[in-house]
């Protein structure tokens, strides 16, 4: 267990996570609005981690992070469309992306994985010509 500011950001300098047991807790709050659970595990100033489980077929629609981010597929098969071209992700794969850069997720079976975003600094982000989620 962690502890949370009002808006999510972590105090402790240390956390752990039973991540089976994580994927365990989101399989019992089914059902889920649009096949798709997700819960920040970690949240500071320049790190966010988030599980991600979605159902067989569920979808994201397009979007981007302000952030380098990466993928580790924890359980199932999901597959990331990025600039057109389709990435296989199935249990085990840890995929990588720059920051801004758009794309789509799709649930090839029930899955689950870890998104990890290395969040820009403020000075970055104000820098940045796309800002937020899903612009």
């Amino acid at each position: 267990m962690t502890t949370s500011l009002q808006d999510g950001t972590m105090v402790d300098k240390i956390a752990q996570f039973d991540l089976p047991k994580e994927i365990a807790d989101a399989e019992h709050k089914k059902p889920w609005p649009a096949g798709i659970y997700s819960r920040t595990l970690f949240k500071k100033h320049d790190l966010r981690v988030v599980l991600i489980s979605m159902q067989n077929a569920a979808h994201m629609k397009e979007h981007h992070a302000d952030g380098t981010l990466s993928i580790q597929v924890l359980k199932g098969h999901i597959r990331v469309h990025v600039q057109g071209k389709p990435h296989d992700l199935p249990t085990g794969s840890l995929f990588t992306l720059g920051h801004s850069i758009r794309h789509d997720v799709e649930a090839k079976s029930d899955s689950a994985f870890l998104l990890t975003i290395s969040w820009p600094s403020d000075e970055e982000l104000a820098a940045m010509k796309h800002r937020g989620y899903g612009s």
